[in-house]
Protein backbone atom coordinates (compact mmCIF):
# COMPACT_ATOMS: atom_id res chain seq x y z
CA UNK A 1 0.00 0.00 0.00
CA UNK A 2 1.63 3.02 -1.09
CA UNK A 3 1.47 6.69 0.82
CA UNK A 4 -1.14 5.23 3.71
CA UNK A 5 1.54 5.90 6.36
CA UNK A 6 0.06 9.17 8.49
CA UNK A 7 3.74 9.82 10.50
CA UNK A 8 7.32 10.14 10.14
CA UNK A 9 8.35 8.39 13.28
CA UNK A 10 7.27 9.96 16.90
CA UNK A 11 8.75 13.36 16.33
CA UNK A 12 11.45 12.11 13.70
CA UNK A 13 10.44 14.90 11.09
CA UNK A 14 8.21 16.95 13.44
CA UNK A 15 9.62 19.94 11.42
CA UNK A 16 8.28 19.26 7.92
CA UNK A 17 5.61 21.11 7.39
CA UNK A 18 2.37 19.36 6.82
CA UNK A 19 1.79 20.14 3.01
CA UNK A 20 5.83 18.37 2.65
CA UNK A 21 4.72 15.80 5.02
CA UNK A 22 2.01 14.18 2.92
CA UNK A 23 4.16 14.72 -0.27
CA UNK A 24 6.77 12.45 1.43
CA UNK A 25 4.45 10.04 3.02
CA UNK A 26 3.07 9.76 -0.36
CA UNK A 27 6.57 8.29 -1.33
CA UNK A 28 6.06 5.34 1.56
CA UNK A 29 4.71 1.97 1.21
CA UNK A 30 3.71 -0.06 4.74
CA UNK A 31 6.27 -2.99 5.12
CA UNK A 32 6.90 -5.96 7.40
CA UNK A 33 9.86 -7.90 8.14
CA UNK A 34 9.89 -11.32 10.29
CA UNK A 35 11.58 -12.07 13.00
CA UNK A 36 14.85 -12.49 12.50
CA UNK A 37 15.15 -11.27 8.70
CA UNK A 38 18.08 -9.72 7.42
CA UNK A 39 16.93 -6.40 6.23
CA UNK A 40 19.76 -5.05 5.02
CA UNK A 41 23.61 -5.67 5.34
CA UNK A 42 26.76 -3.29 6.12
CA UNK A 43 28.54 -2.53 2.98
CA UNK A 44 25.69 -2.93 0.99
CA UNK A 45 23.70 -0.37 -1.59
CA UNK A 46 21.60 1.72 0.45
CA UNK A 47 18.64 2.04 -1.78
CA UNK A 48 16.18 2.64 0.88
CA UNK A 49 14.80 3.46 4.45
CA UNK A 50 12.43 2.66 6.48
CA UNK A 51 10.65 4.21 10.13
CA UNK A 52 9.54 1.67 12.50
CA UNK A 53 5.57 1.48 13.05
CA UNK A 54 5.82 -1.71 15.56
CA UNK A 55 8.26 -4.04 16.34
CA UNK A 56 12.29 -3.87 17.15
CA UNK A 57 14.97 -4.07 15.12
CA UNK A 58 18.76 -4.20 15.88
CA UNK A 59 21.64 -2.16 14.38
CA UNK A 60 24.49 -4.55 14.20
CA UNK A 61 28.49 -4.47 13.09
CA UNK A 62 29.86 -7.44 11.30
CA UNK A 63 33.13 -8.67 13.34
CA UNK A 64 35.18 -10.75 11.48
CA UNK A 65 35.15 -14.48 13.00
CA UNK A 66 32.44 -13.66 15.26
CA UNK A 67 28.92 -13.25 14.72
CA UNK A 68 27.47 -9.76 14.13
CA UNK A 69 27.39 -7.75 17.66
CA UNK A 70 24.64 -5.66 17.97
CA UNK A 71 24.93 -1.94 18.65
CA UNK A 72 21.53 -0.30 18.94
CA UNK A 73 18.34 -1.67 19.14
CA UNK A 74 14.89 0.65 17.33
CA UNK A 75 11.63 0.59 17.91
CA UNK A 76 8.51 1.96 16.70
CA UNK A 77 9.06 5.04 15.45
CA UNK A 78 12.86 5.00 15.19
CA UNK A 79 14.36 5.61 11.83
CA UNK A 80 16.02 2.59 10.10
CA UNK A 81 18.86 3.51 7.70
CA UNK A 82 20.68 6.89 7.52
CA UNK A 83 23.34 5.83 4.74
CA UNK A 84 20.91 6.44 1.99
CA UNK A 85 21.22 10.34 2.34
CA UNK A 86 24.86 10.44 1.84
CA UNK A 87 27.09 9.42 -0.84
CA UNK A 88 28.53 6.63 -1.82
CA UNK A 89 24.89 5.39 -0.57
CA UNK A 90 26.63 2.28 1.10
CA UNK A 91 24.95 0.96 4.55
CA UNK A 92 27.81 1.50 7.57
CA UNK A 93 25.68 -1.14 9.55
CA UNK A 94 23.93 -4.29 8.95
CA UNK A 95 20.05 -4.66 10.27
CA UNK A 96 17.75 -7.44 11.21
CA UNK A 97 14.18 -7.67 13.26
CA UNK A 98 14.34 -8.70 16.81
CA UNK A 99 10.55 -9.37 16.66
CA UNK A 100 7.90 -8.94 13.61
CA UNK A 101 8.29 -5.33 12.62
CA UNK A 102 5.96 -3.27 10.46
CA UNK A 103 7.65 -0.36 8.62
CA UNK A 104 7.07 2.60 6.34
CA UNK A 105 9.44 2.49 3.72
CA UNK A 106 10.84 5.06 1.70
CA UNK A 107 13.14 4.91 -1.93
CA UNK A 108 15.84 6.54 -1.17
CA UNK A 109 16.57 7.82 -4.79
CA UNK A 110 13.07 9.13 -4.69
CA UNK A 111 13.45 11.07 -1.66
CA UNK A 112 16.75 12.48 -2.47
CA UNK A 113 15.06 14.22 -5.92
CA UNK A 114 11.81 15.27 -3.86
CA UNK A 115 14.31 17.19 -1.60
CA UNK A 116 16.35 18.09 -4.58
CA UNK A 117 13.56 19.91 -6.00
CA UNK A 118 12.50 21.11 -2.56
CA UNK A 119 14.94 22.63 -1.06
CA UNK A 120 13.14 23.40 2.25
CA UNK A 121 12.06 20.21 2.31
CA UNK A 122 15.44 18.77 1.92
CA UNK A 123 16.67 20.90 4.90
CA UNK A 124 14.18 19.40 7.45
CA UNK A 125 15.09 15.96 6.52
CA UNK A 126 18.33 16.68 6.69
CA UNK A 127 18.48 18.19 10.05
CA UNK A 128 15.72 15.37 10.94
CA UNK A 129 18.46 12.35 10.06
CA UNK A 130 21.85 14.49 11.44
CA UNK A 131 20.07 14.48 14.50
CA UNK A 132 19.70 10.47 14.09
CA UNK A 133 22.86 10.30 13.67
CA UNK A 134 24.18 12.31 16.63
CA UNK A 135 21.94 10.75 18.97
CA UNK A 136 23.62 7.61 17.91
CA UNK A 137 27.33 8.96 18.13
CA UNK A 138 26.11 9.55 21.53
CA UNK A 139 24.75 6.31 22.59
CA UNK A 140 27.80 5.02 21.19
CA UNK A 141 30.03 6.84 22.72
CA UNK A 142 28.23 6.64 26.44
CA UNK A 143 28.60 2.55 25.42
CA UNK A 144 32.06 3.06 25.32
CA UNK A 145 32.56 4.51 28.16
CA UNK A 146 30.52 1.81 30.06
CA UNK A 147 33.18 -0.64 28.27
CA UNK A 148 36.11 1.10 28.98
CA UNK A 149 35.90 3.97 31.56
CA UNK A 150 36.51 2.08 34.78
CA UNK A 151 39.75 0.81 32.90
CA UNK A 152 41.15 4.45 31.58
CA UNK A 153 44.40 4.64 29.85
CA UNK A 154 46.63 5.79 32.02
CA UNK A 155 47.72 6.41 35.74
CA UNK A 156 44.75 7.97 37.88
CA UNK A 157 45.10 11.52 37.98
CA UNK A 158 44.60 13.65 40.95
Amino acid sequence: MTGSGTTLGSGLFRAIPADKHKALMGLSREVGFARGVRIFEEGARADRFWVLRSGRAALDLHVPGRRAADVEVLEAGDLLGWSWLFPPYVWHLGARALTEVAADEFDAEAVRALCAKDPELGQAVTLAVGAVIGHRLMAARTRLLDLYAPYGSGPPRG
